[in-house]
């Protein structure tokens, strides 16, 4: 481990330890638990916020057997290490911490991806211990939500292996809307006319982000170019702005024909 390396590590368990600081405990509210559909059918509890959790299974299993298939496009070792974690434990603390991991293995070397799996999943697992012994939601939170500002930032910024890379902000939006919807459970619930809550869509929402993982890396190929999404962005907006996006010019030449009359 470089220099350099140390000195990452070094400044984010120093921004860690200043946050929890500065700031208050954020204990788990009471009222979570207390969702708004809480229909009983088939004499399953809370059936849709429960059957909904289903997908998660589906495309976990797909995940993973299309990763030890081979089916994946995977250059480089570590890469299927993360994956095999991610698809083995799709429970969401575990899931992104490995997201970042593979990520980092993507776009800034392998061998450091690697060496972050173990420190990063230890990270994941001390902050939900954390959270059961002190009730502290802080650890937990930042788990969750710095990758859904990372990865997108990362997606955009730095030049990637593979193409395809705007399925990462694909996955990154629907998680978000996840998030909203969880918060919006009660109000949801009523637009719906109690039809579907907000946790049920939740949980449908989150599912989108393996699926969408899974078609990058059926779909991906080696990007040979690696320009960034900034760059390919900023070249399309300057087609658009040249109005040469859609638009091609041809340039066509008449030669006169001469006309011989019969006689």
């Amino acid at each position: 481990m470089n220099k350099r390396t140390i000195y990452a590590w070094g400044v984010a368990v120093l921004c860690f330890v200043v946050l929890m600081i500065v700031t208050p405990a954020i204990p788990q509210c009471q009222e979570y638990h207390d969702f708004a559909d809480q229909r009983e059918f088939f004499g399953i509890p809370n059936t849709l916020n429960v059957v909904s959790n289903f997908p998660f299974l589906v495309i976990g299993l797909i995940g993973l057997v299309l990763c030890y298939l081979g089916y994946f496009r995977l250059s480089l070792r570590g890469e299927t290490l993360g994956l095999d974690v991610f698809f083995h434990w799709l429970p969401m603390t575990i899931a992104f911490t490995s997201i970042v991991a593979i990520f980092i293995i993507e776009r800034i070397d392998d061998h450091k991806g690697r060496i972050s799996i173990i420190p990063l999943l230890m990270v994941g697992i001390v902050s939900i211990i954390y959270w059961r012994f002190f009730d502290d939601l802080r650890p937990y939170a930042l788990v969750q939500f710095v990758p859904c500002i990372a990865i997108p930032l990362m997606a955009i910024l730095l030049p990637p292996m593979y193409t395809h890379s705007t399925y990462w902000l694909w996955a990154a939006g629907f998680y978000l809307l996840a998030k909203v919807e969880e918060a919006s459970d009660k109000v949801i619930y009523q637009w719906t006319n109690h039809i579907v809550s907000g946790h049920t869509l939740k949980h449908l929402c989150a599912a989108m982000v393996p699926v969408f993982l899974t078609l990058m890396l059926a779909k991906r190929e080696i990007d040979v170019e690696r320009k960034t999404l900034l760059q390919t962005w900023r070249i399309s907006w300057t087609k658009v702005k040249e109005g040469n996006s859609n638009v091609e010019s041809y340039t066509c030449t008449y030669e006169t024909v001469p006309v011989v009359e019969s006689q």
